[in-house]
Formats: structure tokens, sequence, C-alpha cells
């Protein structure tokens, strides 16, 4: 029996024991404890797609009853993108809560590892399957599921063409060690190609490699693509910059990443995307198996467009358009 299943019993024999009880002296803080699911908040680092998943998390909790401090208490923690960190964070909120929500592939990986019997919830993990989080989509078969943020990636190169018209060679940037990155790399090459694209990429391994790469990059290339990369994700700003100062505009894989420097995206709305994942949380803190909840893809998708950069690189963006 997992913690959550434990939680469901423990809850309903204190139900059927509160008459016999009655006279006992125990605290009120005690009765409110045994009846408050612990749950444990485990983002990679900071950045806003992921600060905005979790603020999502936690509003539509509170918004079906599951409010702070009277039927679950959250702690959260951020490993700031620090491998270390991630070990001894997982361990500690594995060990004291009785479900746990990992923000971003690494953040489940690491969790993944240690949980023998907590429930994880995953979210902003691109590809779970080929991260080994889980057996199948449909049917994960473990204590792990959650949301996707996959984007329609072909969707985001037919609105480059669209943006711009002209370009000839395209740009990847993307962090070697994250493999929700790489996924989305090994689907992007190939589409653009297919569209008629020169590729040239450039990986990194930390924040420390981003501007340098950029600058190589921007210097050959016409565009540049950014999937949802944690790492790179973070140093946006500077890399918006970079952006003007070369004339080269940034598909972004987020619309946050779009709002901190990029042009464009049709991209995964990430505070959605984590109520999406709160409404599954709160299904397996009332009883549902994480091993037969299926994986579920964004609901919300959203084509965004940052009209101040699009000004500043003298684009009209005024007649884009998404295909379906």
């Amino acid at each position: 029996m997992n913690k959550i299943g434990k939680y469901l019993l423990n809850a309903s024999i204190v139900g059927l024991s509160t008459l016999a009880l009655a006279a006992c002296s125990t605290s009120d803080s005690k009765k409110e404890s045994d009846n408050t699911v612990k749950v444990g908040i485990l983002q990679y680092m900071e950045h806003d797609s992921l600060s905005a998943a979790r603020k999502g998390f936690e509003a539509e909790l509170a918004e079906n009853g599951y409010k702070e401090g009277e039927k679950i208490t959250l702690d959260y923690q951020n490993a700031q993108g620090d491998q270390a960190n991630l070990q001894t964070i997982s361990e500690q909120l594995v060990g004291n809560n009785d479900i746990v929500l990992a923000i971003a592939t690494p953040a489940a990986q690491s969790l993944a590892t240690i949980s023998a019997d907590t429930p994880i919830l995953f979210t902003a993990v691109t590809d779970p399957q080929s991260a080994d989080l889980v057996s199948s989509i449909k049917e994960p078969g473990g204590l792990l599921t959650g949301t996707s943020d996959q984007a329609p990636i072909d969707k985001q190169i037919e609105l480059l063409g669209q943006a711009v018209p002209g370009a000839k060679t395209v740009g990847i940037l993307y962090t070697t060690s994250e493999r929700n990155s790489e996924v989305q790399v090994e689907e992007a090459k190939p589409l653009l190609e297919k569209a008629g694209y020169k590729v040239v990429m450039k990986g990194i391994s930390n924040t420390n490699e981003v501007q340098d790469a950029a600058t190589s990059l921007m210097k050959s290339v016409d565009a540049v693509f950014i999937p949802t990369d944690n790492t790179v994700a973070s140093t946006m700003t500077m890399i918006g910059e970079l952006s003007v100062q070369y004339k080269v505009p940034v598909i972004g894989g987020s619309t946050d990443m779009v709002d901190e420097g990029g042009l464009l995206t049709y991209g995964t709305n990430y505070e959605a995307l984590g109520r999406q994942t709160a409404k599954m949380a709160i299904k397996i803190m009332e009883g549902a198996d994480p091993a037969k909840t299926a994986v579920e893809y964004p609901a919300t998708v959203d084509l965004h467009v940052n009209e101040e950069m699009a000004k500043k690189l003298g684009i009209d963006t005024s007649k884009l358009s998404v295909s379906h």
C-alpha cells in the first residue's frame, strides 16, 4: 500500500473512532495533522515557465478545497539546477511527504530513483517515456504520472517560415544533458531540413556557455530555434539582447521564453499545465492509482508573439496563423 492508500485508510479509521476518542485529551493540532495530506514540490531550477507551473498547481488545489494549512501542507524546494541538490532534496521530500510534485525532467528523474512507495506527479516533462519515468503514456505502470509540456514543433516551424520568409539557415541551441531538450531537437532537426532549411546545432552544458554559443550561432544563421530547455530558458533575457544586436529572431519553446527574449512560439501555457497536473493529483489523493492514470498532454497551447521584439527586429507578425 502506498502512502496515499495509507492516508485514506488512516483517515477512515480516524473518522470511525471519533466518538470513542471524544473523552481523550487529544490536541486539535494532532487531529488536524492526522487528516492533512503532505505535498512536496521539487522545482528543478528558477525560471518563469517552471514557476508558472508550480503556481498553477497550487492555485488549482486551493480552488478545489485543498488549501494550505487545511487539507494539505506544502513543502516547496528549489534545486537551483544543481544535481547534488536534487539528490539531497529528493530524499528529504520523499521521506517527509505523502505525494510529491516534480517540476521538469531532471527533478522527476531524481525523485524516481528514490521513491519506493510515494506517488509522484510530474509536470514540464517533454517525453516521460524516453526519460524512463513511465512504461507507457496510457498506463504508466508505477508510482509516477503527470503532464507533458510537449508543444507541436511542426507548428512552430510553420510560424518561423511565415515570420522570416527569407530564412535559409536555422540554428538550434540546447543543453546536451537535458533529455527533454534532446527529444525536441531530434524532432526539430529533420522537420527543419524537410522544410528546406540548413540546420546548425550548438549544444551547451551549463549557463556559462550560453552567451558564446548563442553569439556564434547568430553570426551564421537567419533564425534560432530553442526548445523548452531549462538551462537555456533561464538565460533568455541575455539571448533576447543578442537577438536584437544581430537581428536574428528566436523561436522559443514556451510562452514564457518568448516574453523574456524570443519572437514567437506556438507553445504550452505553463500555468494552465500546472492546473491540469493538480487535477490529476487530486484524483490520486482521493484514491486513483498512478500506475493506471494516463499521462496527459497540454490542454492549452497558445500562439504567442512578443510584439516589442517584433518591432525591434522589424518583423510584421500581424498575419501569422497556424493551420489545423
